[in-house]
This record gives C-alpha cells, sequence and structure tokens, in this order.
C-alpha cells in the first residue's frame, strides 16, 4: 500500500512539534465546466520544530499521531 503525499504552504504553528498547511485542489466544476480551485488544510508532525509559516512543504501520510493528525512532515521545498 502507497502513502498518500500532499503538498501545500504552511499556514500556522499550531503548538509544539505541529504545523497547519492549506492544500490547493483544482477542479473541474460539475455544471460550468470552469477550473475552480479547492482548498483543505491538515494537521502535520514536525518532529525538531523546523518550519516557518510560508513554507512550502511535502507531507506523507502515516499513523493517526492525534485526534486529527495523520500526516508528518517529509521535505520541505522551499520557504
Amino acid at each position: 500500500m502507497s502513502q498518500r503525499e500532499i503538498q501545500g504552504v504552511v499556514v500556522k504553528i499550531s503548538g509544539d512539534k505541529t504545523a497547519s498547511m492549506l492544500v490547493e485542489r483544482r477542479v473541474m466544476h460539475p455544471r460550468y465546466h470552469k477550473v475552480v480551485k479547492r482548498f483543505k488544510k491538515y494537521l502535520i508532525h514536525d518532529e525538531n520544530n523546523t518550519l516557518k509559516v510560508g513554507d512550502q512543504v511535502i507531507a506523507v501520510e502515516c499513523r493517526p499521531l492525534s485526534k486529527t493528525k495523520s500526516f508528518r512532515l517529509k521535505t520541505v521545498v522551499g520557504a
């Protein structure tokens, strides 16, 4: 089973070893057939507290670390 990877921007540092990231998807609108943006926030685990607001990151799915946290930091793509 492959692990899901998501890419997005860190929008908030949410406590110790946790960051909130915003992931943008582009989908076709079912009626108007126009590409629209859809956004979702994920909490990710940052073991070393290295992330800053505005960082582009890739997170990978893992076992649930808390009630709402099921992704951990893989790499920082850019600042």
